[in-house]
């Protein structure tokens, strides 16, 4: 496990006193595996046993075992009347911060490094702190989060409100959407967190933005009832091959619902449409599924979708129109949730040149074409190189001739054709290489041809010979 030198945050929140209201800081200390929090109130400075972490992607050690990792969020919101055009809605954005309890620890990991989370001493009802018990039910790849700051990776975190469907918007409980991603990872989730109850009495604070009451350390009590995950970004497949898309949800021990709906939709250059749909109960055989699949050869595995709670798809004989972004929805009651996947369809261009020979003309210029076919995506870029024999380093073709327009087949596949000129000036041996570049190729694909020297011409071959067969029957004659 990695930790910064050295950092620092500062908090402030106004602290009212029998005689005037004063500003109290915190500042947070990092050094090594040391972490301290700073009080200071007017100059006068004092040490506190709390440790607070605001800080994106932050680390604090349970003795149980467990981490505690704290993650900078925003708290997402529809604003009306923000200055959009036409006076319509925008979306404000508010700092807040998550702290998950008890991420799991791998055995490789110490755990005499840090202290345990410990919220702010002096408890402020303008900061927006959930806190949640990632335990039940376990947050998948959630040690990912634990290395993505020393990483340098970004961990993207947004929070909303969350009205689920049927009920009236209420703060008792309260639901919230979390939308969990980190940069460079396969690593995405979405969370319903649902508050938990206060006790309340004469000291306790509800947070000022939400109305919602605060615990008595200050923090907004969540547990996670319901999450929807991928460990899937964004795959590539060949065409015409066989990918898996996938998705999982779980939920609290207590179930939402007796059955589950599951949607996976298409879109894909502004255009939609259902892939497949399912329906099953939670404590019933697979035979109660009813499945309707949109597409051919798309299926979802009943059985891991009862034992697991995986929804994940499959899809066979892929076609350039399967191509686009894929959404999981799972239902569970009034509640649900989604994943986004990116599916990429792929397809290496087949490369050849118009000559299997290439004898120099000295007369006239030649051309020379390169031929790149059955490719998909469209963007494939085609150079032409050269190698004198008396160079070790190819070089450049200085005019790197014409191409063709692109021609898309049945298949939805493409071909170009690139055409460059070989001039009488060349020099037998020079090696011309065609590059080709595209997506679906690892590295570059080179197909080369070696000028071989001009052949006498043909009128000279003709004369010769009648010149030698006239000897001939002339001394035969004699």
């Amino acid at each position: 496990m990695c930790f910064r030198t050295l950092r620092m945050l500062k908090l402030d929140h106004p602290k009212r006193t029998s005689t005037r209201t004063e500003r109290l800081y915190f500042y947070l200390f990092i050094a090594g595996n040391n972490i301290s929090l700073m009080n200071i109130t007017d100059g006068a400075k004092r040490e506190s046993e709390s440790s607070l972490v605001f800080k994106e992607g932050t680390i604090v050690m349970r003795p149980d075992g467990g981490a505690d990792v704290v993650l900078s969020c925003s708290l997402v919101e529809e604003g009306v009347g923000m200055g959009g055009m036409g006076g319509g809605s925008l979306f404000s954005r508010t700092p807040a911060t998550l702290v998950l309890r008890d991420v799991p620890v791998g055995p490789d990991e110490s755990l005499d490094t840090l202290t345990p989370f410990v919220p702010p001493s002096v408890p402020d009802p303008d900061l927006i702190l959930f806190e949640n018990k990632v335990s039940s039910p376990e947050i998948p790849n959630a040690g990912m989060l634990l290395h993505a700051d020393c990483n340098e990776q970004e961990v993207m975190c947004e929070i909303s409100r969350y009205t689920p469907r049927g009920l009236q918007e209420s703060s008792d409980p309260a639901y919230f959407m979390v939308s969990l991603s980190v940069e460079g990872l396969d690593f995405s989730t979405s969370l319903i967190l649902q508050t938990l109850p206060v006790e309340k009495d004469q000291t306790t604070l509800t947070q000022s933005k939400l109305s919602l009451p605060l615990s008595q350390s200050g923090t907004l009590l969540t547990k996670v009832i319901f999450l929807v995950f991928s460990d899937i970004n964004s795959v590539s497949a060949p065409l015409r091959g066989d990918v898996l898309l996938n998705c999982g949800f779980k939920q609290e021990e207590t179930p939402l619902a007796p059955d589950v709906g599951l949607e996976w939709r298409l879109q894909h250059r502004g255009r939609g449409r259902k892939v497949l749909e399912m329906k099953t109960k939670l404590d019933d055989t697979e035979e109660a599924t009813v499945v309707h699949g949109e597409r051919n050869g798309s299926s979802v595995d009943a059985a891991l979708l009862l034992s697991e709670g995986n929804v994940s798809m499959s899809l066979t004989q892929l076609k350039v129109v399967d191509e686009g972004t894929y959404i999981c929805t799972v239902n569970l009651g009034h509640f649900h949730a989604q994943q986004v996947i990116q599916l990429h369809i792929i397809q290496p261009p087949q490369v050849s040149l118009s000559e299997e020979k290439l004898v120099l003309n000295t007369n006239s210029p030649q051309t020379l074409s390169c031929h790149c076919a059955k490719y998909y995506p469209l963007d494939a870029q085609m150079e032409w190189f050269f190698l004198p024999p008396t160079e070790t380093e190819p070089k450049l073709f200085p005019n790197q001739g014409s191409l063709s327009s692109h021609r898309q087949h049945g298949d939805g596949t493409f071909t170009l054709s690139s055409h460059v000129t070989i001039l009488p000036s060349f020099s037998p041996g020079t090696k011309i290489t065609c590059r080709v570049t595209h997506p679906a190729l690892d590295d570059p694909l080179h197909i080369s041809i070696v000028v071989e020297p001009a052949q006498p011409d043909s009128y000279w071959w003709v004369l010769g010979f009648l010149v030698v067969t006239v000897l001939f029957f002339y001394q035969v004659m004699k």
